[in-house]
């Protein structure tokens, strides 16, 4: 009789989180390879657009999964609070350098968030299946 083995709680969610992170690269790259195609200038706006969310979502993620269980519910919940926070302050930063020290273009900056948060949405639904 084989004895299956034990998943970690929370690794599936984890590896989702992966996934999803790592799809969001693809489509920034696609992204950014078509603004230099079609308007070199605007080039520097949409990569700051795209970090502003990839890099704090993926320390929310990070964040997030560090505790999984029914008997850590307590600290699971105050990690997500706590990754929420961490996320939308470095949301903040981002916008902050790009809009004040970098002077760069809003459309493309916001158009690229944009775009970045849909696809990590998209791939939640589409990797999920």
């Amino acid at each position: 009789m084989k004895k299956s083995a034990k998943k970690p709680i929370g690794s599936s969610g984890k590896k989702l989180a992966l996934k999803g992170i790592l799809f969001q690269l693809l489509v920034a790259v696609i992204l950014l390879s078509f603004v230099a195609l079609v308007q070199v200038e605007y080039v520097i706006a949409s990569l700051l657009g795209c970090l502003s969310f990839i890099v704090p979502h993926s320390i929310f993620a990070y964040w997030v999964f560090r505790f999984a269980g029914a008997s850590k519910n307590e600290l699971v919940a105050q990690s997500f609070s706590q990754g929420m926070k961490i996320k939308l302050l470095l949301t903040s930063m981002f916008f902050v350098i790009a809009f004040f020290q970098l002077n760069v273009h809003p459309l493309p900056l916001l158009g690229a968030y944009a775009i970045i948060m849909v696809s990590q949405w998209l791939a939640m639904f589409w990797l999920k299946e």
